[in-house]
């Protein structure tokens, strides 16, 4: 199966060059190209790529606000969208989780994490740089730590381990070759997972995850 993807950025070099990037593999095929945030929107509605790769500062809208427009609270039928930007700052990396970003890449990383970044999004997964994921669990979990608030129907062992890979960034290959079972497994605890949290991503459980400390803190 191809995974289809819009890039939105703009600067023509940079779009040049993360087509060049996907495009080698076999498996990814760029749809679209916008130079702004209207155009990535109304280009992304239109196409219904399968992962959307949007810069975070764009003239028009701003890549929070056409995350938003695509994936955020409220979009009957979310996009998957992928922030990639120059710029490493904590506020951005939040403000494209909360808006539904399924994950947050630098332009500075090696081009094998953007790949994984797009495929991880085309198979549900959220993809964070390495390089941000210390700051933004750090900003996650807040000291003095808060009393731990269960859910109104509580995880089961099972689950609670599921959890605490995903704060970890483990991937569903790697936390099923970890725990022992199948990776149908490890999609079926995800989803009642999601159920019990109210959580839309993974990203979302890694965030609960790290609030109420069922992770230690690196």
């Amino acid at each position: 199966m191809t995974i289809r993807v819009l890039l939105a950025d703009d600067q023509a070099m940079i779009r040049g060059g993360l087509r060049l990037i996907l495009e080698d593999q076999e498996d990814i095929t760029v749809v679209g190209e916008a130079a702004d945030g209207p155009s990535a929107v109304e280009l992304a509605r239109r196409l219904r790529p399968d992962v959307c790769l949007v810069d975070i500062r764009m003239p028009g809208l701003d890549g929070i606000d056409v995350t938003r427009a695509l994936a955020g609270p409220g979009v009957a039928d979310p996009l998957r969208v992928v922030v990639v930007t120059t710029f490493d700052l904590d506020e951005y990396v939040h403000g494209a989780l909360r808006a539904g970003a399924v994950g947050f890449v630098l332009k500075g990383a090696a081009p094998a994490l953007l790949i994984e970044a797009v495929r991880a999004a085309h198979a549900g997964d959220a993809l964070i740089s390495p390089s941000l994921t210390l700051r933004l669990l750090r900003g996650l979990a807040p000291a003095p730590a808060p009393a731990a608030v269960p859910p109104d129907r509580p995880l089961s062992a099972r689950e609670t381990e599921v959890v605490r890979a995903i704060a970890r960034g483990r991937t569903n290959q790697e936390i099923a070759a970890d725990l022992f079972i199948t990776l149908s497994t490890v999609k079926s605890h995800l989803t009642a997972v999601q159920q019990k949290l109210g959580a839309r991503n993974r990203v979302e459980i890694a965030a609960w995850a790290w609030q109420h400390r069922l992770v230690d803190r690196p």
